[in-house]
């Protein structure tokens, strides 16, 4: 655990002294969502929802591509000697979660800010695009540490992901449509839960597989 927390540590250090990561997405998200509003204006609940989770997507891929690739040859044999394959992968799916629903956070509010607020309960959304966040970080996390390992880059996680992603973000849309309304859809807690199985299993297969991985 003492591991974990001081790979998170180093990253969270990295972020905060770069700062270009950050300042770089920031600025793809405030660019991307103002042209959206030049283009559309204030769309109706549907499109202002496939665009916010097609976003969501794209946001992740350029976050999260980064994570593993910045990672050196000699610093990935350091911290093999120092923390091990399983602290290294769990501590990198914990920090891209939190940057992950951190910018979509903001995403949310410029999106709200620029294209109108259709939310009709606001706080659920909230929770949905957390859960979301979350849940795709994971995926593309552990497909960028396969893709580095290959030395492929981002072009191999975004051959591997999209296909993957598919269902998870029909999911995410189909759960975050109501919060366009005050009915409860049947069926919302079975989506929550699949949701959140499949970033288990996504966890689970991370810490299996990526020792295999680092050895090479």
């Amino acid at each position: 655990m003492n591991h974990i927390l001081a790979l998170i540590k180093k990253d969270l250090l990295l972020e905060i002294r770069q700062q270009y990561t950050f300042y770089g997405i920031l600025l793809y998200v405030a660019s991307t969502i103002f042209v959206l509003y030049l283009a559309m204006g204030q769309p109706e609940e549907k499109v202002w929802n496939g665009l916010f989770w097609m976003i969501q997507l794209f946001i992740c891929v350029n976050a999260v591509a980064k994570s593993f690739l910045q990672e050196s040859q000699g610093r990935m044999l350091y911290f093999y000697t120092v923390a091990g394959a399983r602290d290294f992968i769990l501590a990198k799916l914990l920090f891209n979660a939190g940057l992950m629903i951190l910018m979509s956070i903001v995403s949310l509010l410029l999106f709200q800010v620029l294209m109108g607020n259709p939310l009709q309960n606001p706080v659920r959304f909230i929770g949905f695009v957390c859960l979301g966040g979350c849940s795709l970080s994971l995926v593309f996390t552990f497909l960028a540490a396969i893709a580095a390992r290959a030395r492929q880059g981002a072009a191999l996680m975004a051959i591997l992901g999209f296909p993957l992603i598919i269902p998870q973000v029909l999911l995410l849309m189909k759960m975050s449509n109501t919060a366009f309304a005050d009915v409860i859809q049947a069926g919302l807690l079975q989506i929550v839960l699949l949701l959140v199985a499949l970033d288990v299993l996504v966890i689970a297969l991370a810490v299996i597989l990526f020792p295999f991985l680092w050895k090479d």
